[in-house]
């Protein structure tokens, strides 16, 4: 799957605090919270369900990726979500090791496992 998703039975705000907290355990900033309910709302849309989205970084990890391949700035920062899906908090992200084959380099896929294990880390230890 391209995704790794968990299910937490906290509420949005309590979820995106307990992720950002577990993140910055790891050195992840946030750096762009997207309120997609609420930015949808401000353009006269109607939306129900909560949707957030985080762009995540840890710039050590981003600078080193770069000077291997500059590509793989085609997915930084790293994409994280949370949002209500049936009465059920989700948080989820697409796996950096799904997204590092569109770029061929077979050097890059230790690096993205290494970042994606750290990050369903965060995700586990935020639920």
């Amino acid at each position: 799957m391209f995704h790794y998703t968990v299910e937490t039975d906290k509420p949005i705000e309590e979820a995106v605090s307990s992720l950002e907290a577990s993140l910055k355990e790891e050195k992840f900033g946030v750096l762009w919270h997207f309120d997609i309910k609420e930015t949808l709302e401000s353009k006269g849309l109607e939306f129900e369900q909560p949707y957030r989205v985080l762009e995540v970084c840890n710039p050590q990890e981003a600078k080193n990726v770069l000077e291997e391949n500059q590509m793989v700035g085609y997915f930084l920062p790293c994409k994280m979500v949370v949002y209500e899906d049936g009465g059920t908090t989700k948080i989820g992200l697409p796996k950096p090791t799904a997204l590092i084959e569109m770029v061929n380099d077979d050097a890059l896929k230790q690096f993205a496992q290494d970042i994606e294990d750290r990050l369903i880390t965060c995700m586990d230890r935020a639920v």
